[in-house]
């Protein structure tokens, strides 16, 4: 990895480290800081599987309140950056560099957790730094600590992302390498299971009696060969926009009368 990638990792990993706090460019979204890394490490089409993987075990992570989900961040861009160091020389096996990151997410996810809470403990002084700002009646003060408590937590992750990049990648490539068949295909199960654990914390949070024909449809089309993601995604724009038209409709008085106004779940209460 040359200096000018590791000069683009670090800042991939810093802007990850703030968005995994504002949430308004998603640069800490697995399937963009994944695909960046790879991206500016000449490994874009393994960034994009990785981050497409990672993608699917984020999807059921939230911040809710107080409570902070697994650091999708630090994650993200740490198993990145451990997979293009695997892919080196080109030696090591693409299948199972990819597989160990996918294994190695969620320990950092954990990780990153304790990094996050490290930086809003610090946080608390500049918080009180701000008040006395905003008694002062100095506006650019209060901005510089909001700015300088944001860089904290792109901080926390371009930090561990560069100590990362100064592993050599002949050391990750030579574990690879010697990992047995056994370990190897373990990390390639386990990996695939916690993407169907984060694929189904997002069912358990959105299934209702209104949109499971639509998931149990989507899976029955899923394994047509012949349908591409094109196709799928067409599908599901027409179904989107029937469903639309349907609960318009309803809404409007155009069906039977005395609906709910959701004319998918009157037919299955009706069942």
């Amino acid at each position: 990895m040359g200096g000018i990638s590791i000069v683009l990792v670090v800042l991939v990993a810093f802007l990850a480290g703030m968005e995994g706090i504002l949430d308004e460019f998603q640069f800490h979204q697995p399937l963009v800081a994944c695909t960046l890394i790879g991206l500016v490490t000449g490994h874009p089409t393994e960034g994009i599987i990785l981050g497409g993987s990672l993608q699917m075990i984020a999807l059921g992570w939230a911040n809710v309140g107080a409570a902070v989900a697994p650091d999708a961040a630090l994650a993200s861009v740490a198993s990145a950056i451990i997979m293009v160091k695997g892919l080196g020389d080109g030696t090591a096996d693409v299948t199972t560099a990819i597989s160990t990151s996918i294994a190695l997410a969620v320990p950092l996810s954990v990780a990153g957790l304790f990094l996050t809470m490290l930086c809003r403990t610090i946080a608390i002084p500049m918080v009180h730094f701000m008040d006395s700002a905003a008694e002062q009646g100095n506006f650019r003060g209060v901005e510089l600590w909001q700015l300088l408590a944001i860089a904290l937590q792109g901080v926390r992750i371009a930090i561990p992302a560069a100590m990362l990049c100064m592993i050599p990648a002949e050391a990750v490539t030579m574990m690879l390498n010697s990992m047995p068949d056994w370990l190897a295909g373990g990390m390639a199960v386990g990996g695939g299971m916690v993407a169907a654990v984060g694929y189904a914390m997002v069912i358990n949070m959105m299934a209702t009696a209104e949109v499971w024909p639509f998931f149990v449809l989507g899976f029955v089309l899923a394994c047509i060969g012949d349908l591409t993601l094109i196709g799928l995604g067409a599908i599901g724009i027409a179904l989107a926009l029937i469903y639309t038209g349907l609960k318009d409709l309803a809404k409007q008085g155009g069906g039977s009368g005395g609906g709910s106004g959701d004319p998918l779940g009157d037919i299955l209460n009706d069942y």
